[in-house]
């Protein structure tokens, strides 16, 4: 019998996509409703007010219910994304409604409070950049985070006479290549994926995610210490299913930066054409053994991110390249900086892979802004 799913994300489309390959029937609630979303989804809810102030609990919980209402079958429960990552006791009261599959708020609340995640860090060993919750004293070379931020564009260089924030904390800059590792964590064993990330900075964000390319574990120098920094520290937060987790290496030292608990946008370089991290997400929240680890071919996937830096526009009609993603309708105003869409591009090394990303990237920047209004 074919399983209903909820999903629940900022953007829901890498999830659904997912859960459809691997068998299962989507019912997704975001705050885009991108075409191939909707496509993906075998129904679909828009959380009113998301894009403009997040999740909240009213909203959402509207959506998700819209949505079970005209299920063909009971959802299993509910497949979070991003956009819930700094929201605890919204998590909290959509695991009692729904049933969340993967992390539980317990897990999210220890990745996300640094007052929490980096003792732990600490206590195992693993290596970190200085990190505090009281302003530093001498703020040059440190950094400005929102708890449970992500994407990139919640940090800010720390200025002198910054202050104290109930949702902020401060961290150490630190130079080096940012590597991200894509676990699935299940009760016999973790499978893995590492991928090279890269920032698309403007002037106003400038450590905005800009994306990833999958790289070879066998080759990358700090490998080894990533990997059991994943395993020591998924055990000690009890994680369940698909998390990522994101270093700096520097000097051939890997620093564990964040975890999100979750699915992240690596996603679309990770998984492969039967929805393998998918069903291995949803078989580990239920306690099952991890039978299948992923995709076993030789080449490279890269996803990049288009943002809007020639100015606000709303979308016109043209017909999206086949390797494009999170396809906005027309008609749909995009302000200006916000994401446009994703790029895919596949090589047979890291490299290549993240160069057509880049020359795709502006491939569909120009016939984006040619066929729309500005």
């Amino acid at each position: 019998m074919t399983s209903t799913v909820l999903i629940a994300a900022f953007s829901g489309r890498a999830l659904a996509q997912s859960a459809r390959r691997a068998g299962f029937i989507p019912l997704v609630a975001d705050a885009f409703g991108d075409l191939d979303t909707r496509h993906a989804a075998h129904d679909f809810r828009a959380v009113n007010g998301a894009m403009q102030t997040g999740f909240r609990a009213k909203n959402l919980i509207a959506a998700l219910d819209a949505l079970v209402a005209a299920a063909p079958s009971k959802p299993v429960g509910l497949v979070l994304g991003s956009g819930l990552e700094d929201k605890p006791r919204l998590v909290d009261i959509l695991d009692r409604r729904y049933g969340i599959l993967g992390c539980n708020v317990e897990a999210l609340q220890a990745c996300k409070d640094p007052r929490i995640f980096f003792p732990v860090l600490d206590e195992l060993g693993i290596a970190h950049p200085q990190t505090s919750i009281a302003v530093p004293q001498n703020s040059e070379g440190w950094l400005s985070k929102r708890i449970g931020g992500s994407g990139g564009r919640h940090i800010r260089q720390c200025t002198s006479g910054a202050k104290a924030k109930p949702r902020r904390y401060f961290q150490k800059q630190m130079q080096g290549e940012r590597i991200s590792v894509h676990a699935l964590v299940a009760c016999d064993g973790i499978s893995t994926g590492m991928s090279r990330q890269w920032a698309s900075p403007s002037p106003s964000q400038p450590f905005r995610y800009g994306g990833a390319v999958a790289i070879d574990e066998e080759t990358t120098l700090a490998a080894p210490a990533m990997l059991s920094a994943v395993d020591k520290l998924s055990r000690a937060l009890d994680l369940k299913g698909m998390a990522s987790f994101d270093f700096i290496v520097d000097g051939g030292v890997a620093h564990l930066l964040e975890v999100n608990p979750r699915a992240s946008a690596t996603l679309d370089i990770f998984d492969d054409d039967q929805g393998t991290l998918f069903a291995a997400h949803i078989a580990s929240a239920q306690g099952k053994p991890l039978e299948r680890r992923g995709s076993n071919s030789a080449h490279f996937k890269a996803a990049a991110i288009l943002h809007a830096d020639r100015g606000a526009l709303t979308l016109g009609k043209f017909d999206w390249p086949s390797w494009t993603a999170d396809q906005g309708a027309a008609g749909t105003e995009i302000p200006a900086g916000a994401p446009l869409a994703t790029v895919l591009a596949t090589a047979d090394t890291s490299d290549a892979a993240a160069a057509a990303a880049r020359v795709r990237l502006a491939e569909l920047e120009s016939l984006i802004y040619e066929s729309s209004k500005t």
